[in-house]
């Protein structure tokens, strides 16, 4: 039987209570987590099994040449990792002038060299060494089954691939990785990836050296050369991953906590910031009032973030001046509750993304966020070992004439990065891990389904499955279909230029959420997993 897998009815999901809890946006990466603890492992192994699955199950959004970032919860504070690469040695402005012209606003959107050094497999092992309890090589142990076995491809990830494909077909070690039949898999069809558990055995066995100047290293090295790219097993071996402390906003008696820059995390904060000058929950939650004040903090957010962050050895402002109340005031200001605006930025200075949340019954939380960026990342499969590599590099700028020229490309630097990992606290104890992924979806999502739950009082499911809007650039937003009529009306007479968009996935991106309900041990948690994806949250 061949079925149609168009789903004509609207469905609910409802939240998930449970002592130990792993969500993500597969279930299969969800099982993996919840093995770990039913064998003796706590949150952080949980993440790291799940994230290991999910660069199998959803290849559109995430490999083995990911990066990452985590906020994780060890039962006393919040600790921050920033497991992005940066750039190979060899990448100067004159490097990409030469290949790529002079007027190249950016590095490539795919190819070689869009691929900066991935960071996701050294976070596993650096949350390994520092929280786990159970062997990192176990941890790898279902990956490393489901890339030999297979595993039946599911509806959102089949479409992507399959959306992906005629981009991407030729770049090197794709269509041998990611078309076994000349083409994406259909839904419900068997695919295998050997050559990524070759990958995984030789990142379990080495505790993930094989990658950082080892035998894949020196692969990467080679087929990098083969294919005009740069980076070498040099540019793998000095790689770390960055121990940092999140940056916060408070809100509504609450803290929302963020990895800070070279992530945009900060707009997410700075939306807040603006948002607390305003009384949301005197508006209706889904009426145009509450909307139009969101997308235009939103839009003032993103101003700044797109003028400032970067690297922050290179932002020529602090985090700190970008979310100092006296300033985000005098930018709510500007916000007419009629008029939609395109907004530039202020002047701080005074004078295919994977997100999967795990806690469990001792008290460990733990945020995690791992990608490829856009769908597929750079589409470049060093295939002996099936790494899918990112292409982080293309959020670099080569424009001596750009805006943000903090964020110049430039040896051994970390380019602006979109995914962030979230974490909510009161009065220093942990409240929520969640996430909402989708490239500047992110701070966006954020935003808009903590205003629910603590401006409307909307459960984590609730304020997961309403819909949402994303600011593009100047006037233009998109909203999903299902949001109310009169809502869309009202904005687009408030200047909002629209358009109405039925892929919930590839524009609202999708959450998982686990609020903690209080003592873990006891009462457990709440968690919620977003229906825009094949997602599951599990626990026991």
């Amino acid at each position: 039987m061949k079925f149609d897998h168009h789903y004509p009815y609207t469905s609910t999901r409802l939240p998930l209570f449970a002592r130990n809890i792993v969500s993500t946006s597969h279930p299969l990466a969800a099982q993996a987590g919840l093995r770990m603890m039913l064998k003796g492992g706590n949150a952080v192994d949980a993440a790291i099994a799940a994230a290991a699955v999910i660069t199998l199950t959803e290849p559109v959004s995430c490999g083995l040449g990911s990066d990452a970032f985590a906020i994780v919860w060890d039962g006393e504070k919040l600790q921050g990792l920033n497991a992005s690469g940066p750039a190979p040695a060899t990448w100067t402005l004159d490097y990409f002038h030469r290949k790529y012209g002079a007027d190249a606003p950016n590095p490539p959107k795919r190819g070689i060299d869009s691929v900066t050094v991935p960071g996701a497999v050294a976070g596993w092992v650096a949350l390994s060494d520092r929280f786990g309890k159970l062997p990192f090589a176990d941890l790898l142990e279902p990956a490393i089954d489901i890339a030999e076995r297979g595993y039946l491809v599911p509806v959102v990830v089949q479409q992507k691939w399959a959306a992906a494909t005629p981009e991407l077909r030729s770049q090197p070690g794709f269509a041998e990785s990611f078309l076994p039949w000349g083409r994406a898999p259909e839904v419900g069809e068997l695919f295998r990836f050997k050559n990524a558990a070759r990958g995984l055995r030789a990142i379990a066995n080495s505790k993930g050296q094989a990658l950082y100047g080892g035998e894949i290293a020196e692969a990467i090295e080679r087929f990098a050369k083969e294919h005009g790219g740069s980076i070498t097993a040099k540019d793998l071996a000095a790689y770390q991953p960055e121990w940092v402390k999140p940056i916060a906003q408070d809100y509504r008696g609450y803290s929302l906590h963020e990895i800070p820059p070279n992530g945009q995390g900060i707009a997410a904060l700075i939306a807040l910031g603006i948002l607390s000058n305003f009384d949301l929950a005197s508006h209706k939650v889904d009426g145009v009032d509450s909307q139009h004040l969101q997308i235009e903090a939103m839009k003032l957010a993103f101003a700044d973030v797109y003028r400032y962050v970067a690297e922050p050895r290179d932002m020529q402002v602090t985090p700190e001046q970008m979310l100092d109340p006296a300033y985000l005031a005098s930018r709510a200001k500007l916000i007419d509750l009629k008029k939609a605006q395109d907004f530039k930025a202020g002047n701080p200075v005074k004078g295919g993304t994977i997100y999967l949340t795990a806690a469990d019954e001792n008290g460990m939380m733990i945020s995690f966020i791992q990608s490829n960026f856009m769908g597929f990342g750079s589409g470049v499969v060093e295939p002996t070992y099936g790494i899918s590599l990112q292409n982080r590099g293309h959020g670099f700028s080569t424009d001596l004439r750009g805006l943000n020229s903090a964020n110049l490309v430039a040896p051994g630097k970390r380019p602006f990065q979109t995914i962030i990992p979230a974490f909510l606290t009161q009065n220093g104890q942990p409240v929520m891990s969640y996430g909402v992924m989708g490239a500047n979806m992110q701070p966006q999502g954020h935003m808009q389904t903590l205003v629910r739950m603590l401006d409307y009082q909307q459960n984590p499911q609730a304020a997961c499955d309403a819909p949402r809007w994303r600011y593009n650039t100047g006037l233009n937003i998109n909203v999903e279909a299902a949001m109310n009529p009169e809502t869309v009306q009202g904005l687009a007479a408030r200047g909002h230029q629209m358009d109405i968009i039925n892929d919930s996935y590839q524009d609202f991106g999708a959450g998982q959420f686990i609020w903690r309900m209080g003592d873990p041990g006891v009462e457990g948690y709440m968690a919620a997993s977003d229906p825009r994806r094949d997602g599951q949250a599990v626990g026991f």
